[in-house]
């Protein structure tokens, strides 16, 4: 798996607070990487300092394979999206994009077309008012163009779904998805905002890299110990709770009334754990729908982390990695 970015003991402390925690973070080249935390956690910091506008206290960063310095970062690799954009109002999209492209060093007539290109893609092809009219999700839209201005083979993204309707969100997702072949990093704590969007998965809690996986293998690792029962009652799903818990089986109510999850002491205890459902619906006559190994939401892999590294303790949380 060739790595887009890599960190190696990456740091950055603010005076006695400790912002980012010795993360050794690595995305695969390709991906459509979602990096996820609660407000505070460190997604902001880190991004920053991955494009150059925060020193690090320690650690390194290796960008396609080359290091990267502060200050020296090479520009012409990497597109950034801040989490809140600035542009100037009384230019129009296309005019913010010639400025970009010259900054950039486009030549002109190169430039011509892609921006011509980009604000198709970005859905500001027919657009003609200048910035200062735009709404929120047209220039989160015009944030995008810019960062893909240089044709960069990585791209990072720090909230760019934030203060979105969800039409406006769901055309962002849609402009990310599209982006084949070149390795986008997105930071959010919206997790319904990477859940059909991304092939891998970043995780930070309180400046601590906690878990970084592919989607499959983190939903993989999470379903080893857990069902899911559907009654077609809710009646018969109470009495299977009451049944279960009385046999010692942990359970979770969910949203549903007439669904369970149940929990097993690990994947060997599946089997066992099968059996004993069984017996509970024929010895009580109870209606079951169905029986299965649980697909976790990224939601529930989410919470399982966070509480994992929680009660790991200070400096001893691990990251789960495949």
């Amino acid at each position: 798996m060739t790595a887009a970015v890599q960190t190696q003991n990456l740091t950055k402390k603010y005076k006695t607070t400790l912002a980012v925690d010795h993360i050794d973070l690595m995305v695969p080249q390709g991906s459509c990487c979602g990096f996820l935390g609660k407000n505070g956690a460190g997604k902001t910091t880190t991004i920053k300092m991955l494009v150059g506008l925060i020193r690090p206290t320690a650690g390194s960063i290796q960008m396609l394979g080359q290091p990267q310095q502060f200050g020296q970062q090479n520009a012409a690799v990497f597109g950034y999206l801040p989490d809140v954009p600035n542009f100037y109002g009384y230019m129009t999209g296309e005019e913010f994009l010639t400025l970009c492209a010259d900054i950039c060093k486009i030549p002109k007539g190169e430039a011509k077309q892609r921006i011509k290109n980009l604000l198709k893609t970005v859905g500001l092809d027919k657009t003609r008012t200048k910035i200062a009219g735009y709404s929120r999700g047209m220039k989160q839209r015009l944030g995008i163009a810019q960062a893909m201005i240089n044709n960069p083979k990585v791209i990072f993204m720090d909230e760019p779904m934030s203060a979105l309707d969800p039409m406006g969100r769901r055309d962002v997702a849609e402009i990310i998805q599209s982006l084949k072949g070149t390795t986008v990093v997105f930071s959010t704590h919206i997790l319904a905002d990477v859940e059909n969007v991304c092939d891998y998965i970043l995780i930070i809690e309180k400046g601590k890299m906690v878990a970084q996986d592919t989607m499959d293998n983190l939903r993989r690792r999470h379903s080893q110990d857990v069902a899911q029962i559907r009654f077609y009652q809710a009646g018969d799903a109470k009495l299977f709770e009451d049944k279960a818990k009385a046999a010692g089986i942990q359970t979770d109510s969910q949203s549903i009334p007439t669904e369970l999850l149940l929990h097993a002491t690990g994947p060997e205890q599946m089997e066992a754990l099968s059996r004993a459902v069984t017996g509970i619906v024929h010895d009580n006559n109870l209606a079951m729908e169905s029986f299965s190994a649980h697909t976790p939401t990224l939601e529930d892999i989410f919470y399982k982390e966070i509480s994992h590294a929680a009660s790991a303790g200070p400096g001893k949380g691990g990251v789960s990695n495949g």
